[in-house]
């Protein structure tokens, strides 16, 4: 992952919705279990990793039913 191409700035939100985002398109969806509470770290990018893909999901059904409503 570039992130070392982002300015030292960048914070650490910024960076997990990267993470999650980045795992999504390399590896797909999530095929692990979510790390426990001692991984806080782990843990914080499970949760951006599985956000994008709920994110995913809820772009689907919005396209779906946007193209029911243009069909009738």
């Amino acid at each position: 992952m570039a992130l070392q191409f982002l300015p030292p700035t960048t914070k650490d939100a910024d960076k997990l919705i990267l993470y999650g985002l980045y795992k999504q398109a390399t590896v797909g969806p999530i095929n692990t279990n979510r790390p426990g509470i001692f991984s806080p770290a782990e843990r914080a990018k499970w949760d951006a990793w599985k956000a994008v893909e709920e994110a995913m999901t809820d772009y689907i059904v919005k396209v779906k039913q946007l193209q029911e409503v243009d069909s009738t």
